[in-house]
């Protein structure tokens, strides 16, 4: 009976850990963008994986904007999304996993309302994220670093 219990509680923790480790080789999850001029948090955005396996990225929370506020709307955005909120807003779709990186989606700037080609590759163990944002060839574009918040593991969306 003891032995049973050990190899019952050393599944679970394989369990635990490969779980903990796939939290950590994906961009699913909760990710704190951080500027890439001040430095500063700007907002929270939540990745999730669709179930044809591309990734989408929605904001959840701006920390700061260059409205001055929490609260901002895309008044750049054009179409649809013009004048709405950006938190709740998709910026980011069609993202699809490729060897060590993620790319072939698109990702929006709520800030000037553009979209861009996005290539996304995790570091320091899957608790950074480079997200690239780039206009034809990515050699010409802006790399963010956003940060996974603490806690957080990968989310599907159903």
């Amino acid at each position: 009976m003891r032995t049973l219990i050990v190899s019952a509680l050393l599944a679970l923790g394989l369990v635990m850990a490969a779980q903990a480790h796939a939290a950590d080789s994906t961009p699913a999850g909760l990710w704190t963008q951080i500027d890439d001029a001040t430095g500063k948090p700007k907002s929270l955005i939540e990745i999730t994986q669709l179930p044809d396996g591309a990734l989408q990225g929605v904001v959840k929370q701006v920390y700061f904007s260059d409205q001055g506020t929490t609260h901002p709307v895309c008044d750049k955005c054009e179409g649809e999304l013009h004048n709405k909120p950006v938190v709740g807003m998709t910026i980011m779709w069609g993202v699809k996993h490729d060897g060590d990186q993620w790319d072939g989606g698109k990702i929006m700037d709520p800030g000037n309302g553009k979209v861009y080609k996005v290539k996304l590759s995790l570091e320091d163990n899957g608790q950074k994220l480079d997200v690239r944002g780039y206009i034809g060839w990515s050699l010409f574009g802006r790399t963010q670093t956003w940060i996974r918040k603490a806690g957080t593991a990968p989310a599907a969306t159903p």
